[in-house]
């Protein structure tokens, strides 16, 4: 079971690592509405340049969702598909908040534990059960979501910022459920556990906050 358990975080890593950064997380909007039918030539005007291999496996030229006619590689329909767009990435930002609170309690129930407390442990793994399940759930809405249209300014922005410290906190998720594993054999590898969780809880924390600027 264990190995399993490694070989599905180790997964996560190899996904995350090769997209660069968890996916945009503000939501795009178009500016205006257009009906209009444009053929696949002018697809680089439809897509970015630059987006995540998760979303170009869906939303791609030749993506996935590209076989189905409602989603057509078309300027309606990737009007949208920005509809759809706003929905996943609020979703995103609200299990992301959840995720958050179940993190202060996740650390609070393990201070205790970590001091002793050795009645909170079940209480600790099913709040620890339930942040990863909100936290890759926010990932996946994130990873998965259809790319935005036109380029992002270049420059350094929040959005950069919440970029890189995704990348942290992506990690510091992995490692942490990967040593509260090995920490069942190996006690000595608590406090690893404990310092990975709170580098988790604090740069995820900053990415939730640098975004509303």
């Amino acid at each position: 079971m264990k190995s399993i358990n490694y070989l599905y975080f180790a997964l996560l890593f190899v996904v995350f690592t090769s997209n660069s950064a968890l996916a945009q997380i503000e939501v795009a909007k178009s500016d205006t509405i257009i009906t209009e039918q444009t053929p696949i030539a002018d697809s680089q005007a439809l897509l970015p340049k630059k987006y995540l291999i998760t979303q170009r496996l869906l939303w791609g030229e030749k993506g996935l969702m590209r076989n189905f006619n409602r989603f057509e590689l078309t300027r309606e329909n990737r009007n949208f598909e920005e509809d759809i767009r706003e929905k996943m990435l609020k979703a995103h930002r609200y299990i992301g908040y959840a995720t958050l609170a179940g993190m202060v309690a996740q650390g609070i129930v393990g201070e205790r534990l970590y001091r002793g407390q050795t009645d909170l442990k079940d209480l600790h793994a099913g709040i620890g059960a339930a942040v990863n399940i909100g936290y890759f759930t926010t990932a996946g809405l994130a990873f998965f979501t259809p790319p935005r249209m036109g380029e992002r300014p270049t420059g350094f922005s929040t959005y950069k910022l919440h970029k890189y410290l995704a990348v942290i906190h992506f990690s510091s998720m992995v490692a942490t459920n990967i040593l509260s594993e090995l920490a069942e054999d190996n006690p000595k590898l608590k406090s690893a556990h404990r310092a990975t969780a709170y580098v988790a809880y604090g740069s995820f924390f900053v990415s939730m906050v640098v975004i509303h600027f």
